[in-house]
């Protein structure tokens, strides 16, 4: 077991494991610390803990030492300067015309280096730019090209949902996202109601594809063949959240009826065949889903009181 320490460096960000050297240490307390990109000033997240060894890098870095009221003066007003160099960085891409999009500009605490993070379509030539940036802040440049993910991070905005947007508000790591999640959760696969402000596939497919890949995986396909407590019939919809089964039994004349999955019974079809639930598994969703009331109306259509819809015969 090792004691460490979470240091964070930026609202939302990442936090990093560090060595307290003995020191206490407390959240909320300010900490220098030598970093890749040189020396910062970080927020400790969560004071001294033990976690085992294998969790943490073999190299683990000590704390330089406790940051007093200069040194966060002084990281503050490194946060204020950077917006007029992101303004001064603008200007020169422009006048050099080149075909990058700058995204936030970033003081090391001694100011020994300034990094700029810009994306772009290609690769980008930005020696000339470089000189003069050196020439203008007389430091160390460095420049980053980032992903489209990394800057949604990095700007923040609102997504479709209305709420701000995940990697900016708690995620600290980006999850890998596909397809494949979408079509799990019976979503729409269109590309413009399932992907985020940065272009990509939304963050949030990936928070419920568990609990949608257990469900799936007891409750019988579309066009499976299940005996109800009305007869054989065809399903023709699944609900994996109420645990729900639209079928249709018997011929085409009679509206499709909504049944309880634990009152139906397998008999084949669909593109496989449904598992035995775990009896220890925790969606009781399932096991005793929300009650739902469906059945065919005078006007020859069904409708389910829970979504309000209807579906003509």
């Amino acid at each position: 077991m090792k004691k460490v320490i979470s240091v964070r460096f930026k609202d939302n960000g990442k936090t990093y494991y560090f060595d307290p050297a003995d020191t206490p240490i407390k959240t909320g307390d300010y900490v220098i610390v030598e970093t890749a990109r040189g020396v910062e000033c970080g927020e400790v997240v969560q004071g001294v803990k033990e976690i085992a060894d294998s969790a943490v890098p073999k190299a683990l870095k000590p704390i330089t030492r406790m940051a007093d009221s200069v040194d966060v003066r002084r990281m503050r007003q490194n946060r204020e300067d950077e917006k007029r160099a992101y303004h001064t960085c603008q200007e020169c891409i422009a006048r050099h015309g080149l075909e990058m999009k700058l995204v936030e500009a970033e003081y090391t605490l001694d100011r020994s280096k300034i990094m700029f993070y810009f994306t772009a379509d290609g690769r980008v030539d930005f020696r000339e730019l470089v000189k003069d940036l050196a020439g203008i802040f007389h430091t160390r440049i460095e420049l980053r090209q980032i992903g489209v993910r990394d800057e949604s991070k990095m700007i923040g905005g609102l997504g479709i949902c209305g709420q701000p947007f995940c990697c900016s508000r708690f995620l600290k790591d980006f999850q890998p996202v596909s397809i494949k999640m979408a079509k799990e959760q019976g979503l729409s696969l269109n590309p413009a109601k399932i992907s985020g402000a940065c272009g990509r596939l939304m963050c949030c497919l990936a928070y419920e594809e568990s609990a949608y890949e257990y469900l799936n995986s007891i409750m019988p396909m579309a066009g499976s063949t299940v005996r109800t407590p009305d007869g054989l019939g065809t399903v023709l919809e699944v609900n994996p959240i109420s645990g729900y089964l639209r079928v249709r039994c018997g011929t085409e004349a009679f509206a499709p009826r909504y049944y309880k999955v634990s009152v139906c019974e397998y008999i084949s079809g669909g593109r496989r065949a449904p598992r035995r639930p775990d009896p220890d598994d925790d969606y009781s969703g399932v096991r005793d889903p929300a009650p739902v009331v469906a059945s065919a109306n005078a006007d020859g259509t069904s409708s389910c009181p829970g979504c309000g819809r209807k579906d003509k015969k």
